[in-house]
This record gives C-alpha cells, sequence and structure tokens, in this order.
C-alpha cells in the first residue's frame, strides 16, 4: 500500500509541469494513507525531469520520516498542518503558478466574477493575512500551515479546496491527490481569467449569488446533477 501511495503522490507531482503550474523545482505535492497516518511528499530541490516514485519521502503526523533516502520538501511541516486541520483531504499541493502567485504577492484574493470558479469554488479564493516576524523567523513552514488553518475559520475546505498565501503562493487540497491538483489546474485558471475581466472592467462586480449557488450545487453536494450516475 505505500508503495501505491509513492506512485500516487510521485504521478500527481509530474503533473504539475505537465499542466504548466511549475517553473524549476518550485512547487510539490503530497498525498495522505490516512489508515497509516503517513504521507508521500516530493524530495527538496529534485528535478521533474529526474523525479522518480521511489524518490518519493514517507512522512507520518508527527513530522517523522519513515522512509526515504532524500530530503523531504520544504514545504512539508505546511503539508503536515494541513493534514491535520483539514481531517478530510487526501492529497496536498503547492505550486507557484503565474497568475495565482500575482494575486498571492499583492495580498488580494481571486474575486469570483463567474461560473468557472463558481464550478470548483463557493466564493472568492481566499488569501491569508500575512505573517508576523516572529512567524517567518520561528517555525516558518509550520506557521504557513496555520496562518491557512486560521483563514479557513467558518469555511469548509470542501467548498473552497484553495488558498492564497500572502507573498507567496496557492494552496490546494481534495480528498485525493488529483483532486488537489485538479484545484490547483482550476485555481491558476480562474486567476488568469479574473486579471483578463478586471483589465477589461477594474469596477467589475462579482458574480450574483444565485449564479454562484446554482453552479456550485450542480457539482457539489447530495443534490448534485453533474456527471454520469453510475448504473
Amino acid at each position: 500500500m505505500l508503495e501505491e501511495l509513492k506512485r500516487e503522490a510521485f504521478e500527481a507531482n509530474l503533473q504539475l509541469p505537465g499542466n504548466g503550474l511549475i517553473n524549476l523545482t518550485f512547487g510539490n505535492a503530497s498525498a495522505i494513507d490516512r489508515s497509516r497516518g503517513i504521507f508521500a511528499i516530493k524530495p527538496s530541490g529534485v528535478d521533474y525531469e529526474v523525479l522518480r516514485d521511489e524518490d518519493m519521502v514517507l512522512v507520518d503526523l508527527d513530522g517523522k520520516t519513515v522512509e526515504g533516502k532524500l530530503n523531504p520538501s520544504s514545504d512539508t511541516p505546511t503539508h503536515r498542518r494541513l493534514y491535520l486541520g483539514f481531517e478530510s483531504i487526501g492529497g496536498v499541493v503547492h505550486t507557484h503558478s503565474s497568475h495565482a502567485t500575482a494575486f498571492a504577492q499583492a495580498g488580494k484574493a481571486i474575486p469570483i466574477f463567474g461560473t468557472t470558479q463558481a464550478d470548483f469554488f463557493h466564493g472568492e479564493i481566499p488569501v491569508t493575512r500575512r505573517l508576523t516576524a516572529e512567524e517567518i523567523a520561528g517555525a516558518y513552514e509550520w506557521e504557513t500551515g496555520n496562518v491557512i488553518i486560521e483563514r479557513f475559520k467558518g469555511i469548509d475546505p470542501a467548498d473552497r479546496p484553495g488558498i492564497l498565501v500572502n507573498r507567496h503562493g496557492p494552496f490546494t487540497w481534495g480528498p485525493t491527490v488529483a483532486k488537489a491538483v485538479e484545484a490547483a489546474v482550476a485555481v491558476e485558471c480562474c486567476a488568469h481569467m479574473a486579471l483578463m475581466s478586471l483589465r477589461l472592467d477594474p469596477d467589475l462586480p462579482e458574480i450574483e449569488t444565485e449564479l454562484l449557488n446554482r453552479h456550485f450545487k450542480r457539482k457539489h453536494g447530495p443534490n448534485a446533477t453533474y456527471g454520469q450516475t453510475s448504473r
């Protein structure tokens, strides 16, 4: 099962440059086995072109490496914090995709202008507050996870499977790491469209609540109608 977990994380990591979300070695993806409390994550600084499934590092929820010859991603504490804080998620992705990161660097949420975003996110894609000097000097990566959890107080992470970390970039998640990759693609797509929409109309209002709810609930929740039902 752990070999399958590493393969799942490996394939998700390869999807990041494949979808244009990664430059150089920025970013990472991880997948968790909840029954064992172990997640597989990309090793730190390894080029995607030479990455292998056996390179994935296994880490437990106490932060201890349980298998792997390489150092895990420097963002491992952030992934671990999200797994502890969002108990329903099965995968986490972090990228520095250009348009989403532009919003993050500006400290701006991605406003919701249309139905494309409403298909994935029940509202804007939020942004965290800036980390304090003390948080940056301390357990920085863990504190990055903390500000994400803090921002999601009162928000269901299943309703908005992604966030922008102020001055940093996007993190996404899902019930599987494949869904977390899908959310990362959606975040970048929505960020790009939002920027273009704002160029056309800097005063563009956000989507009507009725249209937002209609599109989101078509794909999510007990009354979803999108896709095929099993026969």
